[in-house]
């Protein structure tokens, strides 16, 4: 048996679907929630899988980066106007359209990532053990449909 904790942290978000065939191949948005589930087969010493705070502070600022961005594939033919025009607020995924699926992989990765950094860093306020581990990233888009993405 394993605990599972999540946190959720909402960002409005736009993106455009090249590939697609319908209306998702123009500019919208979403606002988008994006859930990250961690895990650990044991607790604590103040019977927790990690604190909370901890989760936010390892990725919200990432996460900030995509607020009010729009997210596109490199190879839309619009792609070099619309960076030129709005700079980091357009943000590019190479040679792959930004489906929401994509975009749980990517943060997937990201928060991975930066988990183990966290985990090596002994100052840590809020400390994360070693055995804790990124079960899932889900990110819905609208209240009834999300995408998830874990190993």
């Amino acid at each position: 048996m394993r605990y599972r904790v999540c946190k959720s942290i909402e960002v409005e978000n736009g993106h455009m679907l090249s590939k697609h065939p319908d209306k998702c191949r123009f500019p919208h948005g979403h606002t988008r929630k994006v859930e990250i589930v961690l895990e650990a087969a044991t607790l604590d010493d103040n019977e927790m899988v990690c604190d909370f705070k901890a989760v936010k502070e390892i990725i919200g600022e990432y996460l900030e980066t995509f607020d009010h961005a729009m997210c596109m594939n490199t190879e839309d033919p619009s792609y070099a106007e619309m960076k030129e025009r709005h700079g980091d607020r357009v943000i590019g995924f190479d040679h792959e359209d930004p489906t929401t699926e994509v975009l749980a992989r990517v943060i997937f990765e990201e928060f991975a990532g930066r988990l183990d950094q966290w985990k090596s860093n002994a100052t840590a306020v809020y400390p994360i053990r070693a055995e804790v581990r990124l079960a899932t990233i889900r990110v819905w888009e609208t209240s009834s449909s999300w995408a998830e993405y874990g190993e």
